[in-house]
């Protein structure tokens, strides 16, 4: 029966206020993460860095990013997602002013890492807030919205970061981002509100008690006892991990190197990839919340993703119709790991939901923190020498096996993705063991 006395949920406007403010701060980060691949022939040029070092450089962020997931769990169980989205602003911001004024490339590898450090709290507290202030049933819509409005900032780090370093210099145009990121931290800290109870409204999660450390990690050992926990691991280090690489780092290099376009058209091209990505990410989650299917949506968007790597490395100089098509079929189709992070918290117990759904994002993150560097490890093995001023040129072999790698590890997660269990949106079953 209705208790008339018992509060309300919130209304939609509250519950957008505290969403806009979370993922601006995760647009932010997504911005400074695909900042090498724009800023690649200053980064070469002022640091003096081969194709190896740059992908090491892009990478730190995800080194950083990986390891602090599962600390960034504590403490949203401990002190909420308010407290975590301050802190990792504001250090994304301080990061992002070290790497405009570093002087060389030690003191741009740390940089890197603190935004990493500083981003890594962000997707997870976003999930929060919608898990908190809005309905379950639309959570599977709001996490695609999310990877929406966050990749955004991945655009708008494409022509516009490209035009503002050239008006003003790399250097200064990352500064005025760092500051930007400071006073994103005050707003977030003056606005957001942990849960709906906080303004009186009744909150859509049940509370919980918060985890110690010794038992987070004997969730953490516990979860893999569940089949689909690994194979949702691997999945998205291919399916998204590979997109993040090419988008990050190495599109940029090779659609100018060897498709002969300029760094402004190339740039364009990596921001319809990203639009076509966030485009994918609600696409396939809203799929996949009504047909309430999870396996279908990701093997589809897979599929699609192994096409555009497929291209890549076996035909990289298609007809440009049909390369930039599949190129943006790829993207989005990748946009379909969104679907695992729900696929991932019903396959365990609800206990273990989110460690499962931390190991998951933990699994994009490896993924496109092995190939960055790996990528620039093959392309300067086959290096024939060539070089406009400090900047290294690669031929088409020389990338077409660089794509090859990606274009393995792309296959690997297809496979990962059919031989998941299905959940058909439901919590928890024992099938899924």
């Amino acid at each position: 029966m209705f208790d008339a006395t018992e509060p309300s949920h919130p209304p939609l406007r509250a519950a957008l206020a505290m969403w806009a403010l979370a993922a601006a701060a995760y647009m932010a980060g997504f911005f400074l993460r695909v900042t090498p691949g724009v800023l690649n022939v200053p980064l070469m040029r002022d640091f003096g860095l081969n194709a190896a070092q740059l992908g090491n450089l892009a990478s730190f962020y995800f080194y950083f990013y990986a390891a602090s997931q599962i600390p960034t769990g504590i403490a949203n169980d401990r002190w909420g997602p308010k407290a975590l989205i301050v802190f990792g602003t504001a250090v994304t911001g301080l990061g992002t002013l070290l790497f405009a004024a570093a002087p060389n490339l030690p003191v741009a590898l740390l940089a890197r890492g603190l935004i990493g450090l500083g981003h890594g709290v962000a997707w997870v507290s976003l999930l929060e807030i919608s898990a908190r202030w809005f309905a379950p049933r639309v959570f599977g819509t709001m996490s695609g919205l999310s990877l929406s409005v966050g990749t955004l900032g991945a655009v708008l780090a494409q022509a516009p970061l490209l035009a503002m370093s050239r008006a003003w210099g790399w250097r200064a145009s990352l500064a005025a981002v760092g500051a930007a990121c400071l006073v994103l931290s005050v707003l977030a800290w003056r606005v957001i509100r942990n849960s709906p109870h906080e303004g009186g409204w009744r909150d859509w999660l049940p509370p919980r008690e918060p985890h110690g450390g010794a038992e987070v990690w004997r969730g953490l050992r516990a979860v893999w006892q569940w089949r689909n926990t690994a194979l949702l691991f691997v999945a998205p280090s291919g399916v998204c991990g590979a997109f993040l690489t090419f988008t990050t780092l190495w599109g940029t290099p090779f659609l100018v190197q060897q498709r002969g376009l300029s760094p402004a058209q190339a740039s364009w091209v990596i921001a319809a990839m990203l639009v076509a990505f966030s485009v994918g990410g609600v696409f396939w989650g809203r799929l996949s919340d009504r047909l309430r299917r999870r396996k279908l949506p990701y093997l589809i968007g897979a599929l699609l993703t192994l096409l555009g790597f497929a291209q890549l490395s076996l035909w990289p100089l298609a007809p440009t119709s049909l390369l930039l098509t599949l190129l943006l079929a790829s993207a989005l189709g990748s946009g379909a790991m969104v679907v695992g992070f729900a696929w991932a918290k019903e396959s365990v117990p609800a206990r273990l939901a989110g460690t499962a759904t931390g190991v998951h994002n933990t699994g994009v993150m490896v993924g496109a923190l092995v190939q960055l560097p790996l990528l620039g490890w093959v392309l300067d093995a086959l290096w024939r020498g060539r070089a406009v001023g400090s900047v290294r040129l690669y031929d088409r072999f020389a990338f077409q096996a660089a794509f090859a790698v990606l274009l393995v590890w792309v296959f690997i997660a297809l496979v990962c993705v059919a031989l998941a269990g299905e959940t058909h949106a439901r919590g928890h079953a024992d099938t899924a063991r």
